[in-house]
């Protein structure tokens, strides 16, 4: 190991309980080291880098102070758990890190008793950790609970729900509020440390409990006086009105870089045994203590693999844009001759590609924070004045606006434009960012019209068509990664509603494919021809409406039918399969089949390999086509097709 990879202190730590007897300069030194093992293990696996750098030293802390993990520790989202993964018994494991069989990007519970409730989706923490104390109260226990938020986090509703519910009960519940944008917090400094050491103690928190006792004695009114003169003389000093309001005992703010101040709140935090949730407000920095990640515009927030002493990321050649960019480029030539298109993201701006738009059109571009429920019907609020709102989520979450998306829009007909990005599988982020349900959720609604693109060139005219929709919400999904590399135009066309292509004429059997499957189709196609079978292969386009004629003529014009799709089981190909039982296209004999994505979640690994394991690539589909035609037997078959 070279010199400045040296970690000695770290080298004897496997678990937590083996910092519990450090000085506060043997967790600095531990912490420097955690910072420099996180950053080595990244630069070579890729990863979230910029909020594990900024909660090194809130991470030390905390599994120095408490005792984890009897002592529930939640982190949000999950992005920032990658020290915490090094203290924790899997230092050995990070090179792994987002690999096939390896350690997950988030936490997971299945992978260590440390990880008490499983993440990807951000503001569930609040959530989950109340659950956890109500459960710790029943069952007689004394531990405690702990929920780190990061500030982004909080400007989704369900954290102030879950803060709403546990503000009203006693049960003791400690939530971290880390602000790592320098948007909420007021200077921090001395005097905050000590104030937040101070009104944390135990002293204080028995007084302040006496106080209040005492006013009860009193007439209401002066009750309700003395109660809010001195929440509102804490929230003068500390910010921490709005917690207060809502029935945490506010705490800060400190730096949450120092581990002078940090430990004798926490400390204090863990011996206080006065009832009601309390919240711990630290600032941090993204990508504290790696210059280039301090530097960059997104603090390194998921980067590929870099080289350590530039911080520059390896950057793997393309020939082909991504589908997010194309996108991008399709909106922006829509809203150059259109100035009804809006654009909205839910805290995505880049990860969707509406930055681009941003910098066309700033003005009509809304980031609305990590509120995917208010994005949909912020939409459809807009969409109700005759405005054309494109609001481009990712397909997971999406999930979490979908009741928006059924009362708001769709029995409204409002035309929202939904753009959905991350549709498919998606690699290293695994189950929790999959976006393997949107066609199953999607295609059962009424007065929704549901699109997938086989290639680049075909976004664009998705999108195009999209914006030209007026009369209903429509739906523009498509897979994380680049396209395949079809010359692109200026501007999209508008498509037929419901009409898909034939891209290759056959008479034995038919592919009918939706989405970015195609390729595969036609790879298929050359491979089954040169084994003597004539196969026509279709692109849907629209899985919602369904192109009933082309699919009757496929139906009439061969022996054997093959749907294939980027989405679980109840999609595309069952509306599809309903459609020829429903139209008596079943009753001659024809033998159809369906490729999904298997019932089941898909872990970790890279794209072609997920796909791979789902048999959803050329080598299936002729092994499925061999399979149906008759002329190979079921014996030693690798194919998972959902059979009709």
């Amino acid at each position: 190991m070279s010199e400045e990879h040296k970690t000695p202190l770290l080298d004897t730590v496997q678990t937590p309980a083996d910092t519990r007897d450090f000085t506060v300069e043997q967790l600095q030194q531990l912490a420097d080291e955690v910072r420099q093992e996180t950053v080595r293990t990244v630069s070579i696996t890729g990863g979230h880098l910029g909020a594990s750098l900024g909660v090194v030293e809130l991470t030390v802390a905390l599994h120095h102070i408490f005792d984890t993990p009897d002592d529930r520790l939640i982190w949000d989202v999950g992005h920032q758990c990658y020290p915490h993964k090094i203290l924790t018994g899997r230092r050995d494991q990070m090179l792994t890190l987002r690999q096939a069989g390896g350690l997950s990007g988030f936490t997971k519970r299945s992978e260590s008793e440390y990880d008490p409730f499983g993440a990807g989706h951000s503001s569930t923490s609040i959530s989950a950790g109340l659950g956890m104390a109500v459960a710790r109260d029943f069952l007689g226990n004394d531990n405690n609970v702990i929920a780190v938020i990061g500030d982004g986090a909080m400007s989704a509703g369900m954290a102030y729900e879950a803060m709403n519910n546990a503000g009203s009960m006693d049960s003791r519940l400690i939530v971290i509020l880390n602000d790592n944008d320098m948007s909420i917090a007021p200077p921090v400094g001395a005097m905050s440390a000590y104030l937040s050491r101070l009104i944390s103690s135990k002293s204080f928190r028995s007084l302040r409990h006496f106080a209040k006792e005492m006013t009860k004695k009193f007439p209401r009114q002066i009750e309700e006086v003395a109660r809010r003169a001195e929440e509102y003389a804490r929230g003068i000093v500390t910010g921490g009105t709005l917690f207060e309001e809502l029935g945490f005992f506010y705490v800060g703010p400190i730096d949450g870089h120092n581990l002078e101040h940090l430990l004798p709140v926490l400390k204090n935090l863990r011996d206080d045994t006065e009832p009601g949730p309390v919240l711990l407000h630290v600032v941090t920095q993204k990508g504290h203590g790696y210059v280039p990640a301090e530097e960059s515009a997104d603090k390194y927030h998921g980067v590929g693999k870099f080289d350590v002493v530039t911080g520059k990321q390896v950057k793997t050649k393309s020939n082909a844009p991504s589908y997010t960019n194309v996108f991008a480029k399709a909106l922006i030539a829509e809203a150059e001759v259109d100035d009804k298109i809006m654009a909205i993201t839910a805290a995505m701006p880049s990860g969707t590609g509406l930055d681009k738009f941003a910098d066309a059109f700033e003005d009509r571009c809304f980031d609305v924070g990590i509120a995917e429920q208010h994005a949909v019907t912020f939409a459809a609020g807009m969409a109700s004045e005759g405005f054309k709102p494109f609001c481009a989520l990712y397909s997971t979450f999406l999930q979490r606006g979908y009741d928006q998306l059924v009362h708001d829009a769709v029995l409204q007909k409002l035309p929202v434009r939904f753009a959905i990005d991350r549709a498919g599988l998606v690699g290293a982020d695994g189950a929790t960012h999959a976006g393997a349900y949107d066609l199953a959720f999607l295609c059962c609604l009424p007065d929704i019209i549901v699109m997938s693109p086989s290639d680049e060139a075909e976004l664009m005219h998705m999108t195009a068509t999209a914006a030209a929709i007026d009369d209903m919400p429509s739906c523009v999904r498509y897979p994380r990664g680049e396209g395949v590399g079809v010359e692109l135009p200026e501007k999209g066309e508008v498509l037929e509603i419901g009409r898909g292509r034939i891209v290759r004429e056959g008479s034995a059997l038919a592919i009918l494919s939706l989405g970015c499957r195609l390729q595969e189709s036609l790879k298929a196609a050359d491979e089954l021809s040169a084994k003597g079978f004539s196969v026509t292969v279709a692109d849907a386009r629209f899985a919602k409406p369904l192109d009933n004629a082309m699919i009757r003529d496929l139906a009439t014009s061969h022996d054997a039918l093959i749907t294939i799709e980027e989405g679980g089981p109840g999609g595309f190909g069952a509306h599809v399969l309903q459609f020829l039982a429903a139209d008596g296209l079943l009753d001659s004999g024809l033998k159809v089949r369906s490729m999904t994505l298997p019932d089941e979640r898909i872990k970790h690994d890279t794209q072609d390999k997920q796909y791979d394991y789902s048999c959803l690539t050329a080598p299936h589909i002729v092994e499925l086509a061999l399979d149906v035609l008759g002329t190979k037997t079921a014996e030693g078959s690798t194919a998972k097709p959902v059979s009709a």
